[in-house]
């Protein structure tokens, strides 16, 4: 069998397996996005022509189908940000899920990843960061928040989203404790740079 042919099959399935993400069964939906996400933390290219409907899943009521479809979209950013930026008003929406942490936790380092691929990004997305930290300060998902954060303090950033990250961490930094103020210090440090 051809190379072609063995890619066009792969494509094929893939295409099968997004258009799961609407199905009926809310089982279903749950493994399509499942699946989704192994693919995406190995090849999230490969997604590239599904983004639409990966951005309709994030309207599904099912916490887990929307935050594995929100991490695979998180891959996607390092590959092509535009195609994944209209993904953003999904990922607010879920970055206050009341019934779910792994939401919200998902859909902050969405928008961390995406908000550090530019300044005018950086600048989008910093509001919702910074409401989202003040929210959830404490809360058992924090501490990955803030790994999200250094990742974004070592993006492209405009000056006035790096000044406002800077503020929003310097307490923390000088008054903190453990974790707290570990993560605080090295993304201030990393601004500094």
């Amino acid at each position: 069998m051809s190379e072609s042919t063995e890619e066009e099959k792969a494509a094929a399935a893939l295409a099968v397996l997004v258009d799961q993400l609407s199905a009926a069964s809310r089982r279903s939906r749950q493994d399509a996005a499942h699946d989704i996400e192994s693919i995406a933390r190995v090849s999230p290219e490969r997604l590239t022509p599904h983004v639409g409907k990966l951005i309709e899943a994030l309207g599904r009521p099912e916490a887990q189908t929307r935050w594995e479809v929100l991490s695979a979209l998180s891959e996607m950013v390092q590959v092509d940000a535009n195609a994944v930026a209209d993904a953003f008003e999904g990922a607010e929406s879920s970055l206050f899920d009341e019934g779910s942490a792994t939401v919200r936790l998902a859909a902050f380092r969405f928008l961390a990843r995406l908000g550090a691929t530019g300044a005018r990004m950086s600048d989008e997305a910093w509001p919702l960061l910074d409401e989202a930290v003040q929210c959830y300060h404490g809360d058992p998902e924090y501490r990955d928040m803030l790994a999200c954060l250094l990742d974004f303090a070592h993006g492209e950033l405009s000056e006035a989203t790096s000044h406002a990250l800077a503020a929003r961490v310097g307490f923390d930094a000088e008054n903190g404790r453990g974790y707290i103020r570990s993560f605080s210090e090295q993304i201030a440090a990393a601004l500094a740079r």
